[in-house]
């Protein structure tokens, strides 16, 4: 059986962009299949070296400034990201496009998609703001399709 890793990524203590986090933290709380791996990265993806060995597919969940509405959800390929031009919404997506650039060179580049929702506030605050909050159901929808999903990102 194929196995995919559910990688949440973000800072709890700045609202908005914790999302990743709160997200993984609630599909921690559900039946998954047994392929599948949910990982709390928070602010440090350099676990993905680890995690890539043996993986089929990646699923990252993260706060990612797109310039659209608050609550916006995206569904991007690391290459999307990497070929916008601009500069990472965050320090920690720099280092999780740097370690997704080493795997992919030492031939461990599991098929990954980034999926992502646009913050309201980044501020100092664990809650999330309610655009956001709204938007966790229809994440977990979208990645629980992910899982499912059988072709390439």
């Amino acid at each position: 059986m194929k196995k995919t890793v559910v990688l949440g990524v973000g800072n709890l203590l700045l609202r908005d962009e914790g999302a990743g986090v709160h997200v993984v933290s609630r599909l921690m709380q559900m039946d998954l299949p047994e392929n599948v791996e949910v990982v709390d990265g928070a602010t440090d993806p350099l676990d993905i070296l680890s995690l890539s060995k043996d993986v089929d597919k990646l699923i990252i969940v993260d706060a990612l400034k797109g310039g659209g509405d608050p609550g916006t959800i995206y569904r991007m390929s690391p290459e999307d990201i990497a070929s916008c031009g601009e500069v990472p919404f965050s320090l920690h997506q720099l280092d999780l496009l740097q370690m997704l650039d080493m795997c992919a060179s030492i031939g461990r580049m599991p098929s990954t998609v980034i999926i992502g929702v646009e913050p309201k506030e980044i501020d100092f605050e664990m809650e999330l703001s309610p655009e956001v909050e709204g938007k966790i159901p229809r994440i977990i929808e979208l990645i629980l399709e992910e899982i499912e999903r059988k072709d390439e990102v």
